[in-house]
């Protein structure tokens, strides 16, 4: 018997050895398909906007439905597992507690879906007037929502053991920050000492400092640099990476402890980059959904993920 085994071994060695260059081939490509691709399509015509990545699933939100599509890093094969309202799904943060929170975009509104089940947990009115809720950070006060029309944040307050308050809070925005025509406050993010806010503002391409309690803004020095098309932050200590989405760019920041001031200290920039709008980290590489603003949106638009090293 052990001899029979040591045989099937050795002829599958040395098949393997032997076999022809394009079955070879194939075995490669086999392999990379299951080995964290660097580029992924999501659905056709499904307009992403914002991700949000818990361990190896990333999720997109789609401005055209609202669907929440889940996406294996893996192999990037994924499936809508939370059908949208109708309205905007645009950005997009994870809690600890399997909770995805969802900015509403149009219907000014924003959601909180179960990861496990896809299940809308709470659902909350942001404002009547005529909105865009573009993005949210979560601290460990509560939920953050920027609105790009409304000088204003939403505050989704956490209270005990993580329990999500009834109803949002609208904390108007002030100080040196000021809404002109276009988009204006867009992505957010924390300071590094996490004591305040940061908000960029796409149109003016501005960086603000933001008291959470008061709405506050007080712009910061950046220095000459523009920040123009600004859209998704991601904070990682002292590290800001704003996705200037038009620009296809990534600007990399390095930030006082306060988040007052900032300093270019690279850009990144990809020719796969199709005017991506946000950003996610996964182990060394940051994924982007590109949002293609420029291209007519139809049915059959296709639309892809990119990732590239940090």
């Amino acid at each position: 018997m052990k001899t029979t085994i040591k045989a099937v071994l050795l002829a599958g060695l040395v098949a393997a050895l032997v076999a022809p260059p394009a079955v070879a081939q194939a075995q490669v490509k086999t392999a990379a398909a299951t080995s964290f691709p660097t580029q992924f399509s999501l659905p056709d015509g499904f307009q992403p906007e914002g991700i949000a990545i818990s361990g190896r699933w990333a999720f997109f939100g789609s401005r055209a439905t609202g669907d929440i599509y889940r996406a294996d890093l893996r192999t990037g094969a994924g499936k809508v597992v939370s059908k949208g309202p109708g309205t905007p799904s645009l950005g997009l943060k994870i809690d600890g507690r399997g909770r995805l929170f969802v900015s509403g975009g149009s219907g000014g509104d924003a959601r909180v879906i179960s990861l496990r089940t896809g299940k809308v947990l709470a659902g909350y009115k942001l404002t009547t007037a005529a909105a865009f809720i573009n993005d949210v950070i979560l601290t460990s006060g509560g939920a953050y929502f920027t609105d790009s029309t409304n000088p204003a944040l939403y505050k989704v307050a956490f209270g005990r053991h993580g329990r999500l308050a009834k109803q949002a809070v609208t904390i108007p925005l002030s100080g040196d920050i000021t809404y002109t025509t276009g988009n204006n406050a867009n992505g957010i993010a924390q300071t590094p000492d996490r004591r305040a806010l940061l908000v960029i503002q796409s149109n003016t391409g501005k960086l603000f400092r933001v008291n959470p309690r008061t709405g506050v803004a007080k712009l910061v020095d950046v220095g000459s640099t523009s920040l123009a098309n600004g859209d998704g932050l991601l904070q990682e200590g002292r590290i800001l990476y704003v996705v200037q989405n038009r620009l296809n760019t990534i600007t990399v920041l390095r930030l006082d402890r306060h988040g007052t001031a900032g300093k270019v200290i690279r850009t990144i920039t990809d020719s796969r980059f199709d005017v991506p709008t946000t950003v996610a980290r996964f182990r060394n590489r940051l994924y982007l959904p590109n949002a293609r603003f420029s291209t007519p949106p139809t049915p059959t638009t296709p639309y892809t993920v990119v990732a590239v090293t940090s």
